[in-house]
């Protein structure tokens, strides 16, 4: 069964974990043993506001399903002899675009550099359906399954600054706006894809 990626966020980490300690001692003095897989869900969805994992689940829109990095689709010109990427025809940007990403494809931190910083976004930009509306709430889950460092506000303003998504004037409403990337960014996107960071 694929697995979907439930996005979750707290504005105030210290006062999540505060919760989550609270409900663990509860547990301890009940006398109850450490918390099952499901248990730490509903536990961790519960110092987050919710009733449970299945109202947190509910409540975000899951980003697309995944267990690895989709397969690059590497036609031979690009691929060495065993079938890898050859990182090192790829241009700098793409190289240090690769590296702003962990070993799960998720973005660590927002790159300095303009171009290193829009090369990122494309990655992002495949996260999402053409032919479908998405609202700010499901546009801000998808960023945040998509990053790391809790700031889905900037990637989704990015998005939209370069044109890889349209709006509404009153932001009701998100699509994907179609493109051909070109080749650089072709590059990068077989790598991502593949897992090379």
């Amino acid at each position: 069964m694929t697995r979907s990626l439930v996005p979750f966020s707290t504005p105030d980490i210290s006062a999540f974990t505060k919760s989550l300690k609270r409900l663990l001692d509860e547990r301890q003095a009940g006398g109850k043993p450490l918390p099952s897989h499901v248990e730490l869900l509903n536990l961790l969805a519960r110092a987050a506001g919710m009733r449970n994992f299945a109202t947190l689940k509910k409540s975000v829109q899951p980003a697309p399903p995944s267990d690895k990095p989709i397969p690059a689709k590497v036609s031979p010109e690009e691929s060495s002899s065993d079938g890898a990427i050859d990182l090192s025809a790829m241009s700098p940007t793409v190289r240090k675009a690769l590296v702003q990403f962990d070993g799960s494809g998720r973005l660590i931190r927002l790159p300095n550099k303009l171009s290193v910083q829009q090369m990122t976004m494309w990655a992002l930009w495949t996260l999402f359906s053409a032919n479908r509306k998405y609202t700010e709430k499901e546009v801000n889950a998808i960023a945040n399954a998509f990053h790391t460092f809790g700031d889905q506000a900037t990637l989704r303003r990015e998005l939209v600054n370069m044109k890889l998504l349209g709006r509404k004037s009153d932001c009701s409403e998100y699509w994907k706006e179609l493109h051909r990337p070109n080749e650089e960014v072709q590059n990068f996107l077989r790598a991502w894809r593949a897992g090379l960071r």
